[in-house]
């Protein structure tokens, strides 16, 4: 598909330059106002961090003369820095959304910042991309409804693996091809080295007994030996992706966890096939994840996606086998994917399928099927706030995907609402976490999250 002529022959604004907002200048924001620069169609005018000197930073290392990087105390200061050509940086979101911008990319990586710029966007009819998953997961189908109550686009962002394994499943599914499995692979390979007997995975290496033979083969007992490395198989952002994935595609979860296994990319469409052809699905029509385990000559896959597409017939089977397509031994299963993401270099595209094309890098109908869901990963006492730690994980709490339910009093907690929470009372180890368990934050993240059971619950 030849995305450039495609926006080209039906962008409504063809040959403009369109004045775009970014709130958040990490790593993801700076990325994509380094490559926005490099593109036609858009035009970064105001930036938004809470270290506006962060945010000069990303500007400044993105080829803007300093000349023209102004900080605006207030909203007047930045329409008035935009009116002389001049690139806004704000510490107010709430400001940077009632400039004059066709869209904003939210990128804080900050739960309730991005529920509650998301909204304002969305109500100063702005189109908003978002990257902050957090947020996504809790209240993704209630932003995507508002949005289009109000003409313009709410999308998860192209660069990050939610947005880029939608596009794989509806490609596949455009074709005709059933989708059994869609997935990715964690952010770190398992790296098997025969010399040193070890695994190298998150920066450390273990020593790894009995892989030279688990190595070759993908069978149970094979498994569980590669499974034995002392490396955790899931993260909370892998399965908040895989949550966000199920609400805009329809695909489920085949268990609360995923299977996650160790495996090498070959060995995918024979492991995610169901379990009566020998694979380890329940059904066809999944989300789960893999660890890439691979040689350390061997290409990494870490933060790709894939798709495990079911084939027309034998013979379709085989010739795709034929042209080096990883297949299932019966040929029926066949490997589609892509084991890369650009982080904000690509999110431009999903910034100008909005803002030119009117249309979501998501799935067309989001719908809160799946919850990330909390637990108590030791006894919680009352009085202790919930806090983030490293890699958006809250460290006192476990997580599961479960089929989403409204909040109540004894209904399960949405894992990022839960951040920020004082526990009202004693939960042990293990128990998952209940309304009642919590004070949650009356904020953006909580409203929206009501009003999206209410719309979508009401019965």
């Amino acid at each position: 598909m030849n995305l450039q002529q495609i926006f080209h022959r039906f962008s409504r604004t063809p040959g403009a330059e369109l004045p775009v907002g970014l709130v958040g200048a990490g790593e993801f924001g700076a990325t994509f106002v380094a490559q926005a620069a490099r593109m036609p169609g858009l035009k970064v005018v105001a930036v938004c961090d809470r270290d506006v000197e962060r945010a000069r930073r990303a500007v400044a290392a993105a080829g803007h003369p300093k000349e023209r990087i102004r900080a605006c105390a207030t909203l007047a200061d930045a329409r008035q820095a935009l009116d002389e050509g001049a690139i806004a940086l704000l510490a107010s979101a709430d400001d940077l959304v009632q400039l004059p911008l066709v869209a904003v990319l939210e990128a804080t990586g900050d739960p309730e910042a991005a529920a509650a710029t998301a909204r304002a966007a969305i109500d100063a009819g702005r189109h908003v991309v978002i990257a902050t998953k957090e947020a996504e997961i809790v209240v993704g189908a209630e932003l995507a409804c508002r949005a289009a109550e109000r003409g313009v686009v709410h999308s998860p962002v192209d660069g990050d693996q939610p947005s880029l394994l939608i596009g794989l499943v509806d490609w596949a599914r455009m074709l005709g091809l059933p989708v059994v499995c869609a997935g990715k692979s964690s952010e770190s390979d398992f790296v098997w080295d025969a010399q040193a007997g070890t695994v190298s995975a998150w920066g450390r290496s273990e020593p790894a007994a009995g892989y030279a033979d688990a190595f070759a083969r993908a069978d149970a007992a094979s498994l569980r030996t590669r499974h034995a490395v002392a490396f955790a198989r899931t993260t909370v952002p892998d399965l908040c992706e895989m949550g966000i994935v199920a609400n805009h595609t329809g695909l489920l979860p085949d268990c609360a966890s995923l299977h996650a296994p160790i495996a090498r990319t070959v060995e995918l469409p024979s492991l995610f096939r169901p379990r009566a052809s020998g694979g380890l699905l329940g059904g066809t029509g999944r989300v789960d994840m893999f660890n890439c385990l691979r040689r350390p000559d061997e290409i990494s896959f870490a933060g790709g996606v894939f798709v495990v597409a079911e084939t027309p017939d034998e013979a379709t089977g085989l010739l795709f086998a034929a042209k080096g397509m990883p297949a299932s031994p019966d040929a029926r299963y066949v490997l589609l994917h892509n084991p890369v993401h650009l982080l904000g270099a690509e999110a431009a595209v999903s910034m100008l399928s909005a803002a030119q094309l009117g249309c979501s890098t998501g799935g067309s109908e989001v719908k809160p099927l799946v919850d990330l869901v909390a637990s108590a990963a030791r006894h919680l006492e009352p009085g202790e706030v919930l806090q983030m730690g490293a890699r958006h994980e809250i460290p006192a709490l476990g997580y599961a995907l479960q089929r989403a339910e409204p909040l109540g009093e004894e209904r399960p907690v949405p894992y990022y609402l839960a951040l920020g929470a004082r526990v009202r009372r004693h939960v042990a180890r293990g128990q998952p976490l209940r309304g009642a368990d919590l004070d949650l934050s009356a904020g953006a993240l909580r409203q929206l999250r009501e009003a999206q059971d209410r719309r979508f619950f009401a019965r």
